[in-house]
C-alpha cells in the first residue's frame, strides 16, 4: 500500500482527467492522497475533492504567501473555517524565505496554524523553503510533535535536529536526480521517511506534470538508496504513515 502525503489535486493541471488521475493512482496501490490548501478557495476545493473520493484527504493551511496577503478578517474568518472542517491534517504552512522577505508577519500566522494544528491533534505539513532553520526552531520552541516536513532542502545537520525531534520527512520524485535530496534519504531513518508528490510540482521527468501514481518511483529510490527490498520498504513507509496520521 502506497500514500502520497503532499499533493494539490485541486490545482488547474487536473481541470480534465482528474478521474483518469485517482483511477491510476488507485490501480498502482495508492491508498491515501493528502491533498493541501494553499488559501481559502484551495481549501473549499480541498473539502469538496475529499467528499468525492474516498482515497483524497484533506489538508488545510495557508500557504506563507498566500497568507500574508489576507486581510486580518478574513485570515480569522479562513482559521476559523480550518478549526470548523477538522481536516486529516493542516497543511500547507510554514515559512518561506525566498519569495518573501519578511519573516515575522508570516512567522505569526505559522503559529496560529501551528496552535490549530495542536487544538485539532492532527500533524502539521510544513513548508520550509530557505527557511528550514527558522522553522525546525518554531516548532521546537512550541513543542510541536506530529511534523511533517514537505521536500525539505536545508542543511544535513538541520535535518539531523528535526529528525531528533522527532518529524518525518516527506520525499518528492525529484529524488530521481537531486544529490540534495538522495542525500537527505541516505542520512535520515527510514522510520522517519514518507513518500509524497507535491503534485502537480517536483515530477521525476523535468517539465512534466507529476501525479500521486509517481510515489512508487519515490518508493524506489528510498529502497535503493537504503539498501531494502521494495515491499520491506513499502511496508515500512506505510507503517510511518499509520503511526503519524
Amino acid at each position: 500500500m502506497l500514500v502520497d502525503v503532499h499533493a494539490h489535486l485541486d490545482w488547474k493541471d487536473y481541470s480534465e482527467d482528474l478521474d483518469e488521475v485517482i483511477k491510476r493512482a488507485r490501480e498502482n496501490k495508492v491508498v491515501s492522497i493528502i491533498t493541501n490548501g494553499v488559501n481559502p478557495e484551495s481549501n473549499r476545493m480541498v473539502v469538496a475533492l475529499a467528499k468525492k473520493y474516498s482515497i483524497v484527504k484533506p489538508a488545510l493551511g495557508l500557504y506563507p504567501v498566500d497568507a500574508v496577503n489576507l486581510s486580518e478578517a478574513d485570515l480569522e474568518r479562513e482559521l476559523e473555517f480550518i478549526r470548523k472542517s477538522k481536516p486529516f491534517a493542516i497543511g500547507e504552512i510554514g515559512l518561506d524565505m525566498q519569495e518573501l522577505k519578511s519573516l515575522n508577519e508570516q512567522k505569526a500566522i505559522f503559529i496560529r496554524l501551528l496552535e490549530i494544528a495542536e487544538k485539532l491533534k492532527v500533524p502539521a505539513i510544513i513548508h520550509s523553503r530557505k527557511a528550514e532553520l527558522e522553522v525546525v526552531e518554531t516548532l521546537e520552541t512550541m513543542k510541536i510533535k506530529k511534523v511533517v516536513l514537505h521536500t525539505f532542502m536545508g542543511k544535513l545537520k538541520y535535518a539531523k535536529r528535526a529528525e531528533d525531534n522527532g518529524y518525518y520527512f516527506s520525499i518528492p520524485p525529484i529524488v530521481n536526480h537531486s544529490d540534495q535530496m538522495k542525500a537527505l534519504v541516505e542520512q535520515a531513518s527510514v522510520s522517519h521517511l514518507l513518500t509524497e508528490t507535491d503534485s502537480p510540482f517536483l515530477s521525476h521527468e523535468r517539465g512534466k506534470r507529476n501525479e500521486p501514481v509517481n510515489v512508487k518511483i519515490v518508493l524506489d529510490n528510498i529502497a535503493k538508496i537504503k539498501g531494502l527490498d521494495r515491499k520491506e520498504a513499502e511496508n515500512i513507509i506505510y507503517a510511518n504513515y499509520m503511526k503519524l496520521f
